[in-house]
């Protein structure tokens, strides 16, 4: 998406994602999410050695580092510098030559080769309002074949409007006191004041209208939520 009116993806970014301070802890804020489940899924859906996978929003490698050992092609799209020098370094580490690192991230990134048989992505789409998540959504699944898989996890809010006051709140509440390993009721303050999750009830029909199935979703906290959808 090259127009004078396109979203910069960069500035989006979080100015906490380019700094290679921040991202030298950013695996211990994030939790070490086990990738296992979500390889599985993948697998289970029926990808193979054989198969391509994109990540979009790659960080440092949390998934793609672990999927590039099962699947064909590995795609870890990143917007930020700092974090493709943190995942290359990984890559050659770990000899995984199936992880490409790839410069771009939703709007930007230009998908060659074979399409996708999955999309992965994980915390990275609320970085976007909703126009342009949408917009994301609709790329996403012109570079799935039909049938491909898109994994997605991120921040939504599973409450009603009516409720949202209180939700946040409540939320901002049960946030850590050390923000060298979890993320502080500022930085989750930050998140809402700044950044762009939606509400599941709008959230929803967006992947519907890009062409989506949802087979399964759950949410966490009435915030973390999970989907498995196919593109129809």
């Amino acid at each position: 998406m090259d127009h004078d009116w396109t979203l910069d993806e960069l500035a989006h970014a979080g100015p906490e994602h380019l700094d290679a301070h921040f991202i030298a802890g950013f695996d211990v804020k994030q939790g070490h999410p086990d990738p296992g489940p979500d390889i599985a899924l993948l697998l289970a859906h029926g990808l193979s050695e054989h198969s391509v996978v994109v990540d979009f929003g790659a960080g440092t490698g949390q998934f793609a580092v672990p999927a590039a050992r099962h699947f064909g092609r590995v795609v870890a799209a990143e917007i930020s510098p700092a974090m493709r020098d943190v995942l290359r370094g990984r890559a050659t580490s770990e000899g995984l030559a199936s992880l490409e690192c790839a410069p771009g991230g939703f709007l930007s990134y230009e998908h060659a080769g074979a399409p996708a048989d999955a999309v992965f992505t994980r915390h990275a789409l609320h970085q976007l309002p909703d126009f342009w998540k949408v917009l994301a959504l609709r790329r996403i699944a012109s570079m799935l074949r039909p049938g491909g898989v898109l994994r997605l996890h991120d921040l939504v809010y599973d409450v009603a409007a009516e409720d949202a006051e209180t939700f946040v709140e409540g939320w901002l509440a049960g946030a850590s006191e050390d923000s060298t390993v979890a993320y502080t009721r500022a930085d989750l303050a930050e998140h809402v004041r700044t950044e762009h999750s939606t509400f599941r009830w709008l959230f929803e029909p967006m992947l519907t209208a890009a062409g989506f199935e949802i087979t399964d979703s759950s949410y966490r906290g009435s915030v973390y939520a999970s989907y498995t959808c196919v593109k129809r």
